[in-house]
């Protein structure tokens, strides 16, 4: 028994450790092929446009052939999930907050490029050869703490987590507005309606939100990703500020 035996089969082929074909001549189709059809399916028509047959019939094969290089859907989608996330670009680490500004927004490019990777569910902690690579961009940055390990992975978690749900977010009340309205004019409507049916005796912190200037002051121009960008800056401001505290505890 070698050390690969203990590596289960879809690790392997997450990690391209697969065996040369016993007959010595290329396969017809191979992992590769699969996933790389099946990430241009899922770039043109969303996560749920993803099906064997169709994926299959993309590359002129039959849809129970796949299972001879991916052992089902739910295995494809994560080969899938790892490659489309790519390989991270150089993340600074000579300043931790810098940094994990930095490797934030850098994962937002990809998931804005790509919004169905914040549709793929997650069945466990990071496995494949690019997930890890986000990761080690990640340690190294938190390298120069004094954070144990479960913190660095805490933090990362929190962060990554973050990011997935804000572009997801987006997205998602991007595709709830009206056709053509822009995100300022959609905060602008929902705060004009909402302070006409929030009732100060029943809900008076809310009603002093609602008749507050928050969804008047957005700039008829601003445009969406503007007033998207200032959101997550927010959001992630507020992460970082709670990680300062930390090492500042921590003494690092």
């Amino acid at each position: 028994m070698t050390s690969e035996d203990f590596i289960p089969a879809r690790l392997r082929r997450l990690w391209g450790r697969l065996e040369s074909s016993r007959l010595g001549r290329p396969a017809a189709l191979d992992v590769n092929r699969v996933v790389t059809a099946s990430v241009e399916i899922a770039d043109r028509d969303g996560l749920g446009g993803v099906t064997l047959p169709k994926v299959a019939e993309s590359l002129g094969f039959t849809g129970m052939s796949l299972y001879r290089y991916v052992g089902s859907k739910d295995e494809l989608i994560e080969l899938m999930a790892d490659a489309a996330m790519g390989t991270p670009p150089s993340i600074p680490t000579d300043d931790w907050r810098h940094g994990l500004r930095s490797w934030a927004f850098e994962q937002r490019a990809v998931f804005h490029r790509r919004p169905w990777l914040t549709r793929v569910p997650t069945s466990g902690p990071p496995s494949g050869p690019n997930q890890i690579a986000w990761m080690e961009a990640g340690l190294a940055v938190l390298s120069r703490t004094r954070f144990d390990w479960a913190h660095k992975i805490g933090v990362l978690s929190l962060i990554s987590g973050y990011v997935v749900q804000s572009v997801r977010l987006y997205s998602d009340l991007a595709e709830g507005r009206a056709e053509g309205q822009g995100q300022a004019d959609a905060e602008r409507d929902y705060g004009r309606a909402l302070v006409r049916l929030v009732e100060p005796e029943r809900f008076p912190e809310t009603a002093r939100l609602f008749s507050s200037t928050l969804f008047e002051d957005a700039p008829s121009d601003a445009s969406d990703a503007s007033i998207a960008d200032a959101d997550f800056t927010l959001g992630l401001d507020l992460i970082l500020d709670g990680v300062a505290v930390r090492i500042e505890r921590s003494g690092s």
